[in-house]
């Protein structure tokens, strides 16, 4: 078993910035997206102008600030399940992650 690096502190800072800019531009039912780190994991939730807060996804750091792994949270089962983002791959963008995730639990933005 290969245990993954956790993220150094500026990969952590980098991403809690390009997740709350991409969703302060692109989802306007989130208040801010909140990044806690354990491990190679990231786990992300959104916060909702209530003051409620929704887990999203749980990311996987794999060596570099600009692809993650993909796991979507699951109300059903109250944990996290690997994915397959739109692009049709297992990690990508996290930007692309919280529009995957958001786009399931918030809908269509444009709407």
């Amino acid at each position: 078993m290969t245990l993954m690096a956790a993220p150094p502190a500026s990969t952590k800072t980098s991403l809690q910035q390009r997740l709350s800019a991409h969703a302060r531009a692109h989802w306007p039912q989130l208040a801010g997206v909140t990044v806690r780190f354990r491990g190679a994991f990231a786990y992300v939730q959104g916060e909702l102008p209530d003051g409620d807060t929704l887990p999203l996804m749980r990311l996987r750091y794999g060596g570099s600030a600009a692809r993650w792994g993909f796991a979507m949270y699951l109300a059903s089962k109250d944990g996290y399940e690997d994915a397959v983002l739109p692009t049709g791959a297992f990690a990508g963008l996290p930007e692309d992650a919280l529009d995957c995730a958001a786009g399931l639990y918030l809908g269509d933005p444009t709407l």
